[in-house]
């Protein structure tokens, strides 16, 4: 069965910084692209960042590029998103995916975390 756990998430003021890790239970781990989403309250979920397989590649929503930062240890089956000069925009669940195929933009994701909270104070 497959499973994806985040962990990290928890209470920052505004400019931390937080290093979130989503430990995933797929055998076949370095085949899936893998990212993160978040939602904010009273917000349809939306796309932060994507790594390639190899890990060799990435790309970031907007809203977080230049800030925040996607990782993964294939070895570990683990994936990073180190998040730093936070915001309170920055407040959220965030949840890791995985995909089985494909690559870029509109990506459809096949497994999903549970998500852990982010809340950035002013």
């Amino acid at each position: 069965q497959v499973q994806l756990v985040e962990s990290g998430g928890g209470l920052v003021q505004a400019g931390g910084s937080l290093r979130l890790s989503c430990a995933a239970s797929i055998p076949t781990f370095s085949e899936h692209t893998m990212a993160w989403f978040r939602q904010a309250p009273g917000k349809e979920r939306e796309f932060a960042a994507q790594i390639s397989r190899p890990g060799d590649n990435a790309y970031y929503a907007r809203s977080v590029g230049g800030r925040f930062t996607i990782s993964r240890d294939n070895a570990k089956k683990t994936i990073y998103l180190q998040m730093n000069s936070l915001k309170p925009e920055d407040t959220a669940i965030y949840y890791c995916a995985a995909a089985v195929t494909g690559w870029g933009p509109g990506l459809k994701y096949d497994y999903w975390g549970q998500g852990t909270q982010v809340t950035v104070s002013s």
